[in-house]
């Protein structure tokens, strides 16, 4: 099975569309993210024109994106690379020609970034899935949002961009619902709540999320699933989307998730891989019939066997 060959001319344009997680962003930052290339580097391209929005050149370089805008961005071709497929295991709960619905394990980034091109779940999806969706370029085919590498659990993909743009637009408009269960430290004192806390790329360090005054709003709904003498079994409902937010949210507050080696406790008590963190329900609309699709996962046997061990 044949990969994608991204050997190109010197130059190239690409096209990306705006997703939940860049929504809010300055022009600048999310060129500088696709293009991965510095902030300065991406300003100097915006002010050269050779980015467009919404198939204009855009020259400011502080406009603020929102959901669906298309950024075009005119690229000096990288030294060339082919995205291989991997016969990676892949849960595939459902899938016609519109779409597919998989369970992601625990420990598989989605897609290649960093340099890194292999051993993502877009090698799985290459591998597996025969027609995926062009639309966020060729490093990201038919990836209509995120988990966090060692989150596991439902991810709807697209088959073509007639179900890309759509399945975009229920995230944007909060017709998806997406449900995540997480186990976290200490014991809730309430019930349910709802986390309204803005969320911006951490100022001391660039990898992490932080709560943020100047950040974009972000939140989170919570309801009690079951409490254990040093922890709590949490539903967890997203309302925005943003980069580890549910993560972020859940250490603000004074709880933060089993096995999270960025923003959980330093000791942890339990020998884990990743954060105890699984997105267990997805529902949306179907693009073409507009019939109402609910999915359910059970937790991973590891998630699982955490839990029995605090029930006894």
């Amino acid at each position: 099975m044949s990969g994608i060959n991204l050997t190109e001319p010197k130059t190239q344009f690409r096209s990306f569309i705006v997703q939940e997680e860049n929504s809010g962003d300055r022009l600048d930052v999310f060129v500088g993210e696709v293009a991965q290339s510095s902030r300065s580097n991406a300003q100097k391209r915006i002010k050269n024109g050779l980015v467009t929005l919404n198939g204009k050149t855009e020259d400011k370089v502080s406009r603020t994106l929102k959901i669906g805008d298309n950024v075009g961005i005119t690229i000096v071709a990288p030294e060339p690379i082919e995205l291989i497929p991997q016969n990676i295991p892949l849960d595939i709960v459902y899938q016609d020609e519109y779409l597919a619905v998989i369970n992601k394990q625990q420990g598989l980034t989605v897609h290649p970034a960093g340099g890194s091109y292999k051993d993502t779940l877009v090698n799985a999806l290459l591998y597996h899935i025969k027609d995926l969706s062009g639309i966020n370029g060729d490093i990201r085919p038919g990836i209509v949002h995120r988990l966090d590498k060692d989150t596991s659990g439902l991810m709807v993909i697209a088959k073509n961009d007639f179900a890309h743009v759509n399945l975009s637009q229920q995230i944007a408009s909060k017709e998806c619902r997406r449900i995540y269960y997480a186990l976290t430290e200490g014991v809730f004192k309430e019930d349910s709540g709802i986390i309204d806390q803005p969320l911006f790329r951490s100022k001391t360090d660039r990898k992490k999320i932080a709560v943020d005054p100047d950040g974009r709003q972000a939140i989170t709904l919570f309801n009690v699933v079951e409490r254990f003498s040093a922890n709590t079994l949490v539903r967890f409902e997203l309302k925005t989307g943003r980069t580890h937010q549910i993560r972020v949210h859940s250490a603000f507050i004074g709880h933060p998730i089993v096995g999270d080696k960025v923003y959980g406790f330093k000791k942890q008590r339990f020998d884990l891989n990743g954060q105890l963190l699984h997105s267990k329900e997805i529902t949306f609309t179907h693009p073409k019939t507009g019939e109402s699709m609910h999915f359910d996962s059970e937790l991973p046997d590891y998630f699982r066997r955490i839990l029995s061990v605090l029930k006894k």
